[in-house]
């Protein structure tokens, strides 16, 4: 047998040896169909299953959740407190499956294939929109399950209508539950500066473009970093990230191209605003202000420049904190106000109704025996303290509960960073969860770190937010054209970005590049978008 047909014969023979794994774990856990004899009461039986109160089931109940972690990060979440409260006060036990992202992509696949599903599918993470979409057949409409035993949730998106919004699919059912984290900014990134380097050389921070060009320049040329070298970066990313056009109006959090001006979906990369934004990229690339290597590093590359050992390099770039991606040079770095663009107006990336909404949080698999019963577990999440437990971690282990009606984040084990203390201690970002707007003025945060930090930053941009491109949903025919069109077409915007940055031309080559981008497919692209942004917008 050759290499080749070596290497074949041994993956046909693991993937079928990983489905077979899978299917038998699943269906031995109480996922997909239902053993005889299981002593598992039907939902409709009124003598065990309850429409409202505690416990939901008077006989125990067995569901199977499965949900995505990423890395090795384990399932020290299970432990939580609320959880376990939440398993003797409701009577249904959980048996969780937690798989790896790193190679949950191929076991995903295979489920999906097989058709054997748990009960459960919990975390955005898990199944996309599109692994949803393709297989609706799987997963359980869930409108009338919210109308009859969900009132939290549905309380929820009676405060809160955006969620309902965001967890409509295209055929107007509901089959995933949605979240609204607690205490989220409204900004996601904001420019960040080397803060000593504006004080080694006596500089004001930069308010307008030409401001920072200025600046940057001066690190460029008068060694901040008091090396005797002339190896200060004045700007780098790994390519030039959509946040560096953040003053001319380019505010675009999904990376996707697009943006919502007067009420209507934007193809951006065709604009004038974006045009002059390259313009001034190209400017400064062209003195020497931008990293020369800004379109050919690797994420690992920027972050080494970024982590320089002897010295920092870097002088302004944009972060969701201060301290995101420096290092032991964090300390030198400070976020500032957004740049104010050539029209005298700030723009800041985000979301005016806060960094804080998704969908897929959880969905009830058609395979589920009793989705009352799951339904009304899924509706225990939807309180305040259940959210913020679910996000941080239980009262009494990570949040202090005072007797003010007050909630208080307790500080992480010594050598571990909060944001890790959190991902072990709870479902963190996945899973369902609502913290009421009027709620968060009791989450007592520290605002030197973490997630408290983030809300400090936030005051300085949160005013200059636009309203971005929202997080719509396609059908399975438009999924199917999706990918051909945006990988033609963003990768023919990303290489003219390349070029017009790093060697001009853009006022020259603009007509025939608008002019290609039509005879790629673009408006075929936007009819695509903009369908998908109007059933969004027609949702009540």
């Amino acid at each position: 047998m050759n290499k080749q047909a070596g290497k074949f014969a041994m993956k046909k023979w693991t993937a079928l040896i990983l489905a077979g794994a899978l299917v038998f774990g699943l269906a031995g856990c109480g996922g997909g169909k239902a053993s005889e004899g299981s002593g598992n009461p039907a939902p409709s039986d009124t003598s065990s299953f309850n429409k409202e109160g505690l416990p939901i089931v008077n006989e125990p109940v067995t569901l199977k959740v499965l949900t995505m972690r990423w890395g090795n990060m384990g399932d020290t979440f299970t432990q939580n407190q609320w959880l376990k409260d939440l398993e003797k006060n409701t009577n249904v036990k959980i048996e969780w499956q937690v798989v790896s992202s790193n190679d949950w992509g191929e076991q995903k696949s295979i489920m999906l294939a097989s058709g054997t599903l748990p009960d459960i599918i919990l975390g955005d993470q898990t199944f996309s929109d599109s692994d949803i979409v393709n297989n609706l057949s799987y997963f359980r409409p869930l409108d009338d399950y919210i109308d009859q035993y969900m009132p939290n949730l549905k309380a929820a998106m009676a405060e809160t209508p955006e969620l309902k919004k965001i967890s409509t699919f295209p055929d107007g059912k509901i089959y995933s539950l949605p979240t609204r984290l607690p205490s989220r900014p409204k900004t996601k990134n904001q420019p960040v500066i080397n803060k000593t380097w504006l004080d080694q050389l006596g500089l004001q921070v930069p308010d307008t473009i030409d401001d920072l060009h200025n600046v940057l320049k001066a690190f460029k040329e008068q060694d901040p970093n008091g090396n005797g070298k002339a190896d200060e970066i004045p700007y780098t990313e790994t390519g030039l990230a959509p946040d560096f056009l953040n003053p001319f109006g380019i505010t675009d959090i999904n990376a996707n191209n697009m943006l919502v001006k007067d009420g209507k979906p934007i193809y951006y990369p065709t604009s004038e605003e974006y045009k002059e934004g390259l313009k001034f990229a190209n400017k400064l690339y062209a003195e020497g202000l931008i990293d020369k290597e800004l379109f050919t590093q690797d994420g690992t590359m920027t972050s080494a420049k970024q982590q320089n050992a002897d010295a920092p390099i870097v002088g302004f770039t944009n972060q969701w904190t201060p301290d995101a991606v420096f290092g032991k040079w964090s300390d030198q770095y400070a976020a500032i106000p957004p740049i104010a663009g050539p029209d005298g107006n700030r723009y800041n990336p985000g979301n005016p109704n806060g960094m804080s909404f998704n969908r897929n949080e959880m969905l009830i698999t058609t395979s589920c025996k009793y989705p009352e019963v799951a339904a009304r577990w899924a509706d225990q999440f939807y309180t305040n303290e259940a959210s913020i437990q679910n996000f941080w971690g239980a009262i009494g282990t990570v949040i202090q509960k005072n007797g003010d009606g007050t909630y208080t984040l307790m500080d992480p084990p010594a050598g571990t960073s909060a944001d890790a203390w959190y991902w072990e201690q709870s479902l963190r970002d996945f899973g369902p969860k609502y913290v009421s707007p009027a709620f968060e003025k009791n989450i007592v945060l520290n605002p030197k770190a973490g997630d408290g930090l983030k809300l400090e930053i936030d005051k300085m941009g949160s005013e200059y937010v636009t309203t971005p491109f929202p997080n719509v949903m396609y059908t399975a025919e438009e999924f199917q054209e999706l990918p051909t069109l945006t990988t033609d077409i963003d990768t023919y915007v990303a290489t003219m970005r390349a070029q017009w940055v790093t060697k001009g031309g853009i006022d020259e080559g603009w007509d025939a590049y608008v002019k290609k981008l039509n005879d790629m497919g673009l408006e075929k692209l936007m009819k695509i978008r903009t369908d998908a942004y109007d059933r969004y917008m027609s949702v009540k």
